[in-house]
């Protein structure tokens, strides 16, 4: 199990001013961060992996879809032909970080829905730029990690077994899910058991407290999350996510109105102690 910190809580784009939070995490006992992925290009990101691994951690990374012109499940040919190609720029900046695994919900533009539960045609369709994507990722020995998200920011993928029986309808063995203690808070009626169900195709976990705030400080059934990875056979990252609201647009996005925690530092520090105890209670 390795321990890692999402890079959101600071920076939609990791640059140069950013680098020193590396040392800072690692120094707090942090195996690695996640790198968000929202713009930049192979040389950008080259310099950024070189960084992460000088302070000796490793990586993660996170992308979206950025728009109906890269939809992956629109019924537009050119759309999901540029969905393709986004996600193999996904996947090779990803390789320049050295990320362990690229995960996201990468699926359909975040916050856009149609009134009405996926078709059969837009699983179809998506599961079909995501085979490509998944053999592009696979050359680069990179697993992908598809998340589920509330039904507040999406429509295509909003529960455990959602995503699990996408992923046997994408069927390739480099693709995944990642499972978010946020989004399961909300949409599973036993967040705890969905992962015990289905934990053969969880290959991603993202630690966020149900107001995303400090990992220990809601009402997430932590004992009972850890419990079920760790007894699982879980064994790959946990990843701590919390967002504030010094990003306005991701703020806007993520519908983070009020402060969740008394400092970034907080978030960090006391996530890192929580995880580690509550994993070691697990065993």
């Amino acid at each position: 199990m390795k321990i890692g910190f999402n890079m959101l809580l600071w920076t939609t784009h990791v640059t140069e001013e950013d680098l020193p939070l590396l040392e800072t995490l690692k120094g707090i006992g942090y195996d690695g961060v996640e790198i968000p992925l929202f713009e930049g290009d192979v040389a950008h990101f080259e310099k950024v992996g070189k960084a992460i691994k000088d302070n000796g951690l490793g990586c993660t990374s996170v992308t979206v879809i950025p728009d109906e012109e890269h939809n992956p499940i629109s019924a537009d040919a050119k759309n999901r032909q540029a969905a393709v190609e986004h996600l193999k720029w996904a996947i090779d900046c990803s390789a320049a970080l050295g990320s362990g695994v690229l995960c996201g919900p990468f699926y359909q533009p975040l916050g856009v829905f149609s009134g009405e539960a996926p078709t059969e045609d837009e699983k179809q369709r998506a599961a079909e730029v995501h085979s490509k994507a998944a053999e592009v990722a696979a050359a680069a020995n990179l697993p992908l990690s598809v998340e589920f998200l509330n039904r507040f920011e999406c429509y295509f993928l909003n529960t455990m077994a959602d995503a699990a029986d996408y992923v046997k309808r994408v069927n390739h063995p480099n693709v995944g899910v990642l499972y978010d203690t946020f989004h399961a808070n909300i949409e599973e009626q036993d967040p705890v058991g969905c992962i015990t169900g289905h934990i053969d195709v969880i290959n991603h976990v993202h630690i966020s407290e149900n107001d995303r705030g400090t990992p220990g400080k809601g009402h997430i059934d932590w004992p009972g999350t850890f419990k079920a990875l760790r007894s699982g056979g879980y064994d790959a990252w946990l990843v701590i996510e919390a967002f504030g609201r010094a990003l306005p647009d991701l703020a806007a996005a993520t519908r983070v109105w009020r402060d969740f925690f008394p400092s970034r530092e907080s978030v960090y520090t006391d996530g890192l102690k929580f995880v580690e105890e509550q994993w070691e209670a697990a065993g």
